[in-house]
């Protein structure tokens, strides 16, 4: 399972960590990316999402049934 949302595109963001010494190191902050499913009444079947905790705000405010329309216009498999 890849780190990105499938509603929101969000993904891993990069920088540097900063010991007291002031020695650099490369680290990575990560999503809070979930595996969902999602009941659609329109499609009449379950869809398994990918889906970070504000991609999952987005569903409640927007509707599953807009949201997966955005992603089947997109082009993207669920």
């Amino acid at each position: 399972m890849s780190a990105v949302c499938q509603v929101t595109g969000s993904g891993p963001g990069f920088g540097k960590q900063v010991s007291h010494s002031g020695m650099r190191t490369s680290r990575r902050w990560g999503v809070n990316v979930q595996s969902r499913r999602y009941w659609v009444p329109s499609m009449g079947r379950w869809v398994r999402l990918t889906v970070s905790a504000k991609g999952i705000k987005t569903i409640d405010k927007q509707g599953i049934d807009a949201v997966v329309a955005r992603l089947a216009a997109r082009g993207e498999r669920f």
